[in-house]
């Protein structure tokens, strides 16, 4: 069967097998065309994978003439759409952030906490202002990650660390000031 046929009888039938014998001469052609726009070796093979998903919907709506023109141009509005969700994810390098969230109030050494300690902690951490403590809290207590404090409290991310900066140093100054 050439194209046209195994396009005719997928629409009529569903079968898989008939797509794939349509699809399978054009994965190399496709991988280009998302390495192209993504840049990725993985993302691009997992889009390749993805359209063929979303074609065994979109084949059976629409009426297309010329294969190969028609799967090339979804496959690049395609990654032109992945592009555009990726930018609206904030990306952060957990190699960046990985000493920060390791690393206790008090400096890296273990320290046994007393009560007292405590309590000054709990009377410093009035002393500090509300985005501070809010952010010094949801880090530390409530084991959130800069992202997450950001999404919740509307904060952008370098402000969110500004903020645990700031609270931790101005704590620690308290907490050897008492």
């Amino acid at each position: 069967m050439d194209e046209k046929e195994l396009l005719q009888y997928y629409r009529q039938t569903g079968s898989l097998d008939a797509l794939g014998k349509l699809y399978a001469p054009y994965m190399s052609l496709l991988y280009g065309v998302c390495y192209k726009y993504l840049q990725d070796a993985d993302q691009s093979q997992d889009a390749v994978m993805q359209i063929f998903d979303e074609l065994i919907q979109k084949l059976r709506i629409h009426e297309v003439d010329n294969f190969k023109s028609w799967v090339y141009v979804y496959a690049r509005n395609y990654c032109l759409m992945q592009l555009r969700k990726d930018k609206r994810v904030t990306k952060v390098d957990i190699e960046d952030h990985l000493y920060e969230s390791e690393q206790r109030l008090g400096g890296t050494e273990e320290k046994k906490w007393e009560e007292r300690d405590f309590e000054k902690l709990e009377s410093c951490m009035l002393t500090l202002n509300r985005e501070q403590e809010q952010c010094i809290r949801m880090f530390y207590l409530e084991q959130k990650c800069y992202k997450d404090i950001a999404d919740e409290t509307g904060y952008g991310i370098a402000k969110v660390k500004s903020y645990l900066q700031n609270g931790r140093r101005n704590l620690k100054i308290c907490m050897e000031s008492k």
